[in-house]
């Protein structure tokens, strides 16, 4: 039986933002953080680009249930290596 994941991936200029739906609980951790980046009454309902990188990644790693997970495009902390 194969695990399914619903992960999105919403990009912006300096950061990538990915949402796993089964793993959200729903503490909303992410809209009283960060409103002008996560609206769920709007469509994305992620816009990364909605604030500084720094900032959206900040409220990520709050994230309870690991359902939001980031990646950093523009060298910031917790950008992914150089591929060599």
């Amino acid at each position: 039986m194969s695990e399914r994941t619903d992960r999105r991936s919403y990009e912006g200029q300096s950061i990538t933002v990915t949402f796993e739906a089964g793993r959200c609980r729903h503490a909303a951790e992410c809209v009283r953080g960060l409103p002008e980046v996560f609206d769920t009454g709007r469509r994305p309902w992620i816009r990364p680009d909605g604030a500084d990188a720094d900032r959206v990644a900040a409220v990520v790693r709050r994230c309870p249930s690991g359902a939001l997970r980031y990646e950093r495009t523009d060298g910031g902390e917790g950008a992914r290596p150089p591929s060599v």
